[in-house]
């Protein structure tokens, strides 16, 4: 097997997962990286090594597959797809960047069960109240309907601040993965003359 079997072979595999119009894009693409290096009288040993290592390419062609998929649909499974391709990419910022998000996701998912417990809280309390039936309450009624308003309220608030914040998260994490392709990528351009 030649340099650039190995090399597309390589760059294929790294790609499963991804969407089979685009990854067949992007191998088409490096095809004909192959081609024009022939045409200027390049080994495809030499392509191969100024075009770098598959796997990684295929982690940073994965990561900004998610990031644009994010950028254009703003929807749980893009998000997901964008978290999952900055860490694919940033395995080195694993040690770092995972534990953090760990804990934002602990924090935000306890935050997320408080909210719906509140609310569901106050829906629940709001008939009681306007019925003026809620027995532990010393309160008149429009106190214990603005009550379980209240409590209604936050929760819905709180929820919303979660889902701002799940949507802030993500966007920081695409730029964080696009800088980190940035820096990755000029070195690549330079090398493959792209």
């Amino acid at each position: 097997m030649n340099e650039k079997d190995d090399f597309m072979r390589r760059l294929a595999r790294g790609l499963r997962g991804m969407p089979q119009d685009a990854a067949q894009d992007i191998l088409s693409d490096y095809e004909g990286h192959f081609e024009e290096g022939r045409r200027a009288g390049r080994s495809d040993g030499d392509i191969a090594r100024n075009l770098g290592d598959p796997t990684r390419l295929a982690r940073e062609l994965r990561a900004e597959a998610g990031i644009r998929r994010w950028e254009d649909e703003r929807s749980m499974a893009a998000a997901l797809g964008a978290i999952v391709g900055l860490l694919g990419l940033a395995a080195l910022d694993l040690f770092i960047v995972l534990p953090l998000l760990i804990a934002i996701f602990a924090v935000l998912l306890g935050l997320t069960v408080a909210a719906v417990c509140v609310s569901l809280a106050g829906l629940i309390l709001l008939p009681f109240a306007i019925l003026n039936m809620i027995p532990v309450s010393d309160g008149t009624w429009l106190q214990n309907v603005l009550f379980a308003t209240g409590l209604f309220s936050a929760g819905i608030s709180a929820g919303a601040f979660c889902i701002l914040f799940v949507i802030g998260l993500t966007d920081l994490l695409s730029r964080y993965t696009r800088a980190h392709f940035r820096l990755i990528s000029p070195a690549a351009a330079i090398s493959t003359g792209v």
